[in-house]
Protein backbone atom coordinates (compact mmCIF):
# COMPACT_ATOMS: atom_id res chain seq x y z
CA UNK A 1 0.00 0.00 0.00
CA UNK A 2 1.46 3.61 -1.09
CA UNK A 3 -0.17 6.94 0.12
CA UNK A 4 0.17 9.86 -1.66
CA UNK A 5 -0.43 13.18 -0.24
CA UNK A 6 -0.82 16.76 -2.48
CA UNK A 7 -0.86 19.68 -1.44
CA UNK A 8 -1.13 23.20 -3.27
CA UNK A 9 0.72 25.88 -2.14
CA UNK A 10 -0.93 28.80 -0.16
CA UNK A 11 -2.58 31.98 -2.10
CA UNK A 12 0.58 33.48 -2.84
CA UNK A 13 0.71 37.54 -3.15
CA UNK A 14 1.02 39.46 -6.15
CA UNK A 15 1.43 42.85 -4.52
CA UNK A 16 5.04 42.67 -5.03
CA UNK A 17 7.62 43.03 -8.70
CA UNK A 18 8.92 39.71 -8.52
CA UNK A 19 9.38 36.87 -10.76
CA UNK A 20 6.57 34.04 -10.69
CA UNK A 21 9.02 31.62 -8.98
CA UNK A 22 9.30 33.97 -6.39
CA UNK A 23 5.91 35.06 -5.17
CA UNK A 24 5.17 35.25 -1.11
CA UNK A 25 2.13 34.42 0.42
CA UNK A 26 -0.35 36.19 0.73
CA UNK A 27 -1.59 37.19 4.33
CA UNK A 28 -4.78 35.01 3.98
CA UNK A 29 -2.23 32.18 2.37
CA UNK A 30 -0.01 32.80 5.74
CA UNK A 31 -3.32 32.08 7.72
CA UNK A 32 -4.07 29.16 5.63
CA UNK A 33 -1.28 27.32 6.19
CA UNK A 34 -1.13 27.27 9.62
CA UNK A 35 -4.73 25.93 9.77
CA UNK A 36 -4.39 23.40 7.08
CA UNK A 37 -1.04 21.90 8.71
CA UNK A 38 -2.42 21.83 11.73
CA UNK A 39 -5.77 20.21 11.08
CA UNK A 40 -3.52 17.35 8.97
CA UNK A 41 -0.66 16.81 10.77
CA UNK A 42 -3.47 15.84 13.55
CA UNK A 43 -5.09 13.70 11.52
CA UNK A 44 -3.22 11.98 9.07
CA UNK A 45 0.07 10.09 9.17
CA UNK A 46 3.36 11.52 9.02
CA UNK A 47 4.81 11.58 5.14
CA UNK A 48 8.03 8.97 4.79
CA UNK A 49 9.06 11.86 2.37
CA UNK A 50 8.32 15.62 1.59
CA UNK A 51 9.55 16.93 -1.98
CA UNK A 52 8.40 21.08 -2.79
CA UNK A 53 8.75 22.29 -5.54
CA UNK A 54 11.90 24.99 -5.23
CA UNK A 55 9.03 28.45 -5.90
CA UNK A 56 9.27 30.73 -2.75
CA UNK A 57 5.54 29.82 -2.31
CA UNK A 58 5.46 25.90 -2.72
CA UNK A 59 8.35 26.07 -0.46
CA UNK A 60 7.23 28.38 2.06
CA UNK A 61 3.87 26.20 2.55
CA UNK A 62 5.96 22.83 2.34
CA UNK A 63 7.86 24.08 5.43
CA UNK A 64 5.37 24.88 7.44
CA UNK A 65 3.84 21.38 7.15
CA UNK A 66 7.55 19.82 7.85
CA UNK A 67 7.06 22.19 10.66
CA UNK A 68 3.90 20.77 12.18
CA UNK A 69 4.40 17.02 10.59
CA UNK A 70 8.26 16.92 12.62
CA UNK A 71 9.37 15.74 9.99
CA UNK A 72 13.64 15.21 9.49
CA UNK A 73 15.42 17.47 7.32
CA UNK A 74 16.98 14.10 5.30
CA UNK A 75 12.93 13.47 4.67
CA UNK A 76 12.46 16.77 3.01
CA UNK A 77 13.76 17.47 -0.73
CA UNK A 78 13.39 20.38 -2.37
CA UNK A 79 13.15 19.51 -6.51
CA UNK A 80 12.87 22.11 -9.15
CA UNK A 81 10.84 20.01 -11.45
CA UNK A 82 7.84 20.15 -9.13
CA UNK A 83 7.79 23.82 -10.51
CA UNK A 84 5.51 22.32 -12.90
CA UNK A 85 2.37 23.12 -14.16
CA UNK A 86 1.04 20.40 -16.22
CA UNK A 87 2.05 17.46 -14.29
CA UNK A 88 4.33 15.57 -16.64
CA UNK A 89 7.46 15.93 -14.09
CA UNK A 90 5.42 15.23 -10.99
CA UNK A 91 3.71 12.37 -12.28
CA UNK A 92 7.77 11.11 -13.04
CA UNK A 93 8.68 12.36 -9.63
CA UNK A 94 5.87 9.81 -8.08
CA UNK A 95 6.87 6.95 -10.24
CA UNK A 96 10.47 7.22 -9.67
CA UNK A 97 10.44 7.56 -5.69
CA UNK A 98 11.91 5.15 -3.66
CA UNK A 99 9.94 2.18 -2.24
CA UNK A 100 11.04 2.53 1.20
CA UNK A 101 8.84 5.42 1.04
CA UNK A 102 5.13 4.42 1.80
CA UNK A 103 3.77 8.29 2.13
CA UNK A 104 5.10 10.38 -0.04
CA UNK A 105 3.84 14.17 0.31
CA UNK A 106 4.45 16.50 -2.38
CA UNK A 107 4.02 21.03 -2.53
CA UNK A 108 3.29 22.20 -6.23
CA UNK A 109 1.23 24.14 -8.27
CA UNK A 110 -2.11 24.49 -10.50
CA UNK A 111 -2.96 23.29 -12.79
CA UNK A 112 -0.76 20.50 -12.41
CA UNK A 113 -1.71 18.73 -8.80
CA UNK A 114 -5.65 19.16 -10.20
CA UNK A 115 -4.82 17.06 -13.14
CA UNK A 116 -2.82 14.58 -11.11
CA UNK A 117 -5.68 14.30 -7.84
CA UNK A 118 -7.94 13.49 -10.93
CA UNK A 119 -5.66 10.94 -12.91
CA UNK A 120 -4.72 9.42 -9.62
CA UNK A 121 -7.98 9.69 -7.71
CA UNK A 122 -11.28 8.13 -8.00
CA UNK A 123 -13.17 11.65 -7.11
CA UNK A 124 -12.96 14.35 -9.13
CA UNK A 125 -12.04 17.92 -7.17
CA UNK A 126 -13.31 20.86 -9.94
CA UNK A 127 -9.81 22.98 -8.84
CA UNK A 128 -7.90 21.97 -6.45
CA UNK A 129 -7.82 25.40 -4.09
CA UNK A 130 -4.91 27.05 -2.70
CA UNK A 131 -3.75 25.46 0.02
CA UNK A 132 -5.96 22.12 -0.67
CA UNK A 133 -4.87 18.97 0.56
CA UNK A 134 -5.54 15.50 -1.05
CA UNK A 135 -4.98 11.53 0.32
CA UNK A 136 -4.33 9.33 -2.45
CA UNK A 137 -4.35 5.78 -1.26
CA UNK A 138 -2.73 3.10 -4.06
CA UNK A 139 -2.82 -0.78 -3.56
CA UNK A 140 0.75 -1.27 -5.00
CA UNK A 141 4.09 -1.97 -3.50
CA UNK A 142 5.70 0.39 -5.62
CA UNK A 143 5.73 3.83 -6.99
CA UNK A 144 7.24 2.76 -10.46
CA UNK A 145 3.85 0.30 -11.14
CA UNK A 146 1.10 3.81 -10.04
CA UNK A 147 -1.98 3.17 -11.03
CA UNK A 148 -5.44 4.83 -10.74
CA UNK A 149 -5.95 4.76 -6.58
CA UNK A 150 -8.35 5.94 -4.32
CA UNK A 151 -8.89 9.17 -2.90
CA UNK A 152 -9.38 8.70 0.77
CA UNK A 153 -9.87 12.55 1.76
CA UNK A 154 -10.05 16.39 0.75
CA UNK A 155 -9.09 19.15 3.45
CA UNK A 156 -9.20 22.52 1.82
CA UNK A 157 -9.26 25.95 4.10
CA UNK A 158 -12.92 26.52 3.36
CA UNK A 159 -13.94 23.66 5.44
CA UNK A 160 -11.87 24.13 8.35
Amino acid sequence: MKTLYLTRHAKSSWEEEVIDHQRPLSKKGEKDIIKVSEYVASNFKKPDLIISSDANRALTTALQFKKAFNVQENRFIKNHDMYDFSGANVLQIIQNCSNDVDILMLFGHNHAFTVIANKLGDKYIDNLPTCGFVKIDFDIKSWHSLTKGKTIATVFPKDL
